[in-house]
This record gives C-alpha cells, structure tokens and sequence, in this order.
C-alpha cells in the first residue's frame, strides 16, 4: 500500500468468492473501504491494504455472493403489516400450519385479527389441500382470521366475518363472489372471478399498525430479508400504497439512517379513471433518480392503467382487457415520456402484452423512447413475436416465480406443453432482451428468494412438478446473475451494484452452504449467516453474530414474529419451534422470543432437540 492510500476498512479473507466479475471471477480475499469494493485478490495482497484499524473477517471457508437483489417485490406495503401476519411460507404440511394458526389466536387480543398473506401454496402442503372453513372455525372460534390464498381465494372464519361486517345483505363486488350457504349467508370463501379486489379490500378493513410500531414492522422485514441474503430491493408499489402518504415509514427510517436494504420505488396508481391525473401530479412532485443509494424513486407502475391489468389467477379463464385499453394506456404512456419516467407493467398473459405493444410502437413513432427503461413484469405467456417486439424497443422482461406455486394449476387448465415455456426463461435470454428475476412479494409468492432460485435451476414447483424441460432452465451462474448484477438494469444502475468488483456497492452475502455444489433440493433452504451492506454488517448469525447489531424488540408483543420468525425451515416441527420460542426462559439460555426461534432455527434434527436445548440449560424440550 502506498504511503498516501487510505487503508481498507473492512478485509474478507478464506471465502470461496463468486464475484460475477469475469476478470476476477474468484479471488482469494475482498477489501472494503468506506462503501465501496476496494479491490479484489490474492490474499497476501489484500493484507497489505491493511491499517492498525482494519477488520479482517475469516469466512470459515464459506461461499460469498454479490447480495441478492429482488427486481419486483411489495417490501414498503409488506414493511408496513409484517408483524401483523403469521406466515406460511416454507411450511410443509397443514397440520403444523393450523397448529401454529391455533397458538397464534390464542395469544392474539380482542379486535385484532390473525392474517395469513399469501407466500404459500396448497400445493405445498403434504395434504395437497387449504383447511376447511369448519377446521379454521374449530381453531379459531373467538379470533377473526384472514388467509389469502395467492389471486384466487381468502378464508375468512365466522368471526372475521363478523368484524368485517358481511352478511346476506352484502352484494357481491364487481369481479368476486363472495361465496354463501343455502340461506344466502355468507361461508366465509372469498373468490377472486377474476380479479383480486375483493381480497385486498376485504384485508384493508382490518386494523392497522401505529405508526411506531409500522416503523419497528419494517424493520423486521428488512431484517428478515437480510437473512436470506437481501441486500436490494425495487418495490413495485401497490394498492393501498399511495404516494406520498404511505411512503412516510419508509422515508423516516431512511432519514433516521435504519434502512437495511437498498430501496427503489415505483408509483402505483390507486383509482381507476384517474391514472393519468395521478402520475401528472407525481410528476410534479418527484422525479426518477431523486434520493440515494439507499432510497431513490425509479419510476411509474406497474399499475399504469386499471383497464390493462390482467390477474393472474390460473383457476378462472384468462381475463380479456375492455376495448377502452388501448387509449387509457396511450394517454399515460405519453405522460411518462414526456416526462422520462421509465415504467413497468403488469402483464400476464401475452394477449395483454400483444395490445400493449401496440401502444407502445405507436407512441415511440411520435416520442422516441431513446433508452428509456421500460419493462413488462411476470409475462408468463410471452410468445416469441413479442419477446422480438421488447428487443426492438429496447425493453426489459421481470420475472418471478408464482409458477413455483401454481405450476399444478397452470397445468391443469393450459397443459403440460404451455407450463413448459411459462415464462420462456430461455428464449428471453437469447433475444438479449435485459431479463431479472424477483419474487413478487408478499400476497403471491413467499419473499425468499432461494426458493426462486431453486425454480429457475431446477424448473420444479413447491409441490414437487418437474414442469420445465433442460432447454428452458438455467444454470446456478446464470440464475444467480438474474439476482444480482441482471437486476441493476431495472433501476437504471448497471455497473453501481450487483457484483463484488472494486467501485461498487460493498454489498454482499455470506451463505450458510455453497449455493454452487448443494443437492438442487436444498437451494431453497439456503441462508445468509452474514449479509453486508455499503461495508457495514446487517445481519450476522452463528460466529458472525457479534458482528452485527442486534435485532430490535419485536412489536407488538403478541406478533407472531416474535413467537414464529418468518421463512419455515423444513427440519423440525412448527409446534415444537414455537413451543421453544415463547417459552420464557431467557434467564436460563439468554436468548428469547424472536433470538430463541432464530437458535431454533439452525438447530440440530427433531431427534436430537433434547441435547440442543438441554446444553443451553433450558427447560424447552419439556414445555
């Protein structure tokens, strides 16, 4: 190091590096000064960046990855309601699920309700089936319960039923039934023919968090994504997410210096009829790129017209967009433009893409798009013309993993041929047309993004569907790149992030297993034991967690997070994870609540939870 050269702050050493960096694709050491990659290299060379201040990090050998970037997830709305919900995700059967639903209302107050938000699937489930309205009744008798089940349906019991004010008298919305007995009351089966709206405004009609404790939520989920190794996030916006009142949580933990994710956020329009006034006055607010590398607005959708929003639910007949379309979309499209707002747009199916299209080379004739980025999201049904159409205008396709989770039902209803190629992951790839990868969190799709890895490597479905051929996977290296340095295109910040090559971004993962050589049934149960963000450590577990600072209390005290955590790992019982968490023996193994289940989590086998607890000196196995 010369004389006048600032040494590193932070050096990596005795790692397995995957830097997607093809100049330096493995090296032997990192070093990271302020937030930024200073070099990478050989280990000795790396040393002699060192000061009298610098942390050096032995890794123990294990594999280091660029950290994970989600290009289409929900994590604002999501932040807002996490310690709300009880979740599902990565539970295998639904007998532990209901018996973690019958813990959770019993320690649920009055006037609140217990909400199960998507992030599963039925298919999942070694029973193959969601619960029955009598089974969620017998469970909860007194606590109303809401489950979404992905876009098609919602549980409600006799009691959320109650709170929610539905009975004979209430007509069915626009587009959704609300399913009744002979008597015409009310069952409690909400279906979504075709759309969503009557799910997502049924659960708005629940209580909400305080401020405070949406902050703390927030918080949660932030950590609960860092977990897995999540380090970027490009929010698609939603509904119930207006602009700018329900970005204030947000916006404050960035002010007060909390954000463990690097956010950008696009716009949703929230009312039909008034698109085009709502991104005319955001326009007048906000522009792409306004804020930092931690919170910067990117742009508009993927809502940009109620009309051309096609729900995706593979049980109901594929939805056909009103003739009014073409011109709703036109006129907003010509906004953005004019503006140089990039945008996304939620399209399913390729019939929806096929009009939008047409807007598209109709107004880039008059106002040449000229690099603007432009993406469709989930395009499952994309066909091969328009794939060609995307490239010559010069857009990008995201994609996310729903098929993981309904890949049965898609099969069912189109066959086995359509499920081959949906979305055509391959054909996209080799029309360079700019392609990532995401999750759609948190009402479709569970947030883990290993188990959108495991879909893209394996082409299996969580219910065990082998539903992609050779010819339309990818490799480990190639899905991996949708993850990180491919998703940086989608918020306009190719080269800033994404890669472990000196200049950019310091974030990165540290795994609990090698992503590159694990059985391709376990990449979904991948963790982060360490995940670093602009150099700073995020998240630490097991010899990294005195690294990072510790978890804030969980609010409110009655939050399933606190007794469940998020994600379920598949070893071990639910009953048995939740019995050790709320056990209240802090004074006995020094950890409790959301840390007890976190020490849980990477425990030993059911078979051996005796010895675990007991060399804690804890009294869980016995509760």
């Amino acid at each position: 190091m010369s004389a006048d050269a600032a040494p590193a702050d932070t050096i990596l050493v005795n790692g397995r590096f995957t830097t997607l960096d093809r100049a330096m694709p493995a090296p032997e050491a990192v070093a990271i000064r302020n937030d930024r990659f200073l070099a990478t290299g050989s280990e000795a060379d790396m040393r002699a960046l060192a000061g009298p201040d610098t942390r050096i990090i032995d890794l123990g050998e294990r594999r280091a990855i660029p950290g994970l970037i989600d290009s289409h997830m929900h994590i604002i709305r999501g932040g807002l309601n996490y310690t709300l919900e009880l979740r599902w995700d990565g539970v295998r059967s639904l007998s532990d699920g209901m018996a973690m639903l019958k813990r959770q209302a019993e320690m649920t107050p009055p006037a609140q309700w217990l909400r199960i938000v998507g992030g599963f699937t039925r298919h999942q489930f070694a029973e193959k089936r969601l619960p029955t309205l009598d089974e969620l009744n017998r469970a909860a008798p007194d606590t109303p319960v809401f489950i979404l089940h992905l876009y098609d349906r919602a549980l409600l019991n006799r009691a959320a039923l109650r709170a929610v004010g539905y009975d004979r008298n209430t007509p069915n919305p626009p587009g959704g039934e609300i399913q009744r007995d002979g008597n015409g009351d009310p069952t409690g089966l909400l279906l979504a023919k075709p759309n969503a709206l009557i799910l997502y405004s049924t659960l708005a009609a629940g209580p909400k968090l305080p401020p405070d404790q949406q902050l703390n939520s927030t918080r949660h989920f932030m950590r609960e994504m860092n977990r897995l190794g999540v380090t970027g996030v490009i929010d698609a916006g939603g509904g119930f997410q207006n602009y700018p009142d329900d970005y204030e949580i947000i916006q404050k933990l960035h002010d007060d210096g909390h954000l463990t994710l690097r956010i950008a956020y696009n716009l949703f329009t929230q009312k039909s009829g008034e698109e085009l006034e709502d991104f005319t006055r955001w326009g007048q607010m906000v522009r792409p790129g306004e804020g930092d590398d931690s919170l910067r607005m990117n742009g508009a959708g993927e809502m940009l017209v109620f009309s051309a929003a096609d729900f995706e639910n593979f049980q109901e007949p594929r939805p056909d967009m009103p003739p009014g379309m073409e011109g709703d979309l036109e006129a907003v499209v010509r906004k953005l433009v004019e503006n140089r707002w990039p945008w996304r747009l939620h399209a399913t199916y390729d019939e929806t893409i096929s009009r939008a299209l047409d807007v598209f080379e109709a107004v880039d004739r008059d106002m040449p798009f000229e690099g603007l980025h432009w993406f469709f999201d989930h395009a499952e049904t994309i066909s091969d013309r328009n794939i060609d159409r995307v490239a010559a205008l010069g857009g990008g396709i995201a994609i996310q993993h729903r098929m993981m989770f309904q890949a049965e039902d898609f099969t069912e209803r189109y066959g086995a041929d359509a499920a081959a190629r949906t979305p055509p992951v391959r054909r996209i790839l080799e029309a360079g047309v700019p392609l990532g990868a995401g999750t759609d969190a948190t009402r479709v799709a569970s947030y883990n993004p290993w188990v959108s890895l495991s879909w893209l490597v394996t082409g299996r479905s969580l219910g065990g569907l082998r539903f992609y051929p050779p010819q339309n996977r990818v490799t480990r290296d190639e899905a991996l790149r949708l993850w990180t340095e491919a998703n940086t295109w989608f918020s306009s910040e190719t080269g800033k992030k994404g890669q472990i090559v000196p200049g950019q971004l310091a974030d990165l993962a540290v795994l609990d297993r090698d992503y590159f050589s694990v059985p391709e049934d376990e990449i979904q149960d991948i963790e982060a034991v360490m995940t670093i963000l602009g150099g700073e450590v995020v998240y630490g577990a097991d010899e990294f967690s005195p690294l990072a600072p510790p978890p804030v209390p969980v609010l409110p005290d009655w939050s399933p997070v606190a007794t469940f955590g998020g994600y379920q790992k598949r070893s071990g019982t639910r009953v048995e994870r939740a019995a050790a968490a709320s056990c209240g023996c802090a004074s006995a193994c020094g950890v409790h609540g959301h840390d007890h289940a976190s020490a849980w989590a990477s425990a030993p086998p059911v078979s051996d939870q005796k010895s675990f607890w007991g060399a804690l000196g804890c009294l869980c196995w016995a509760v």
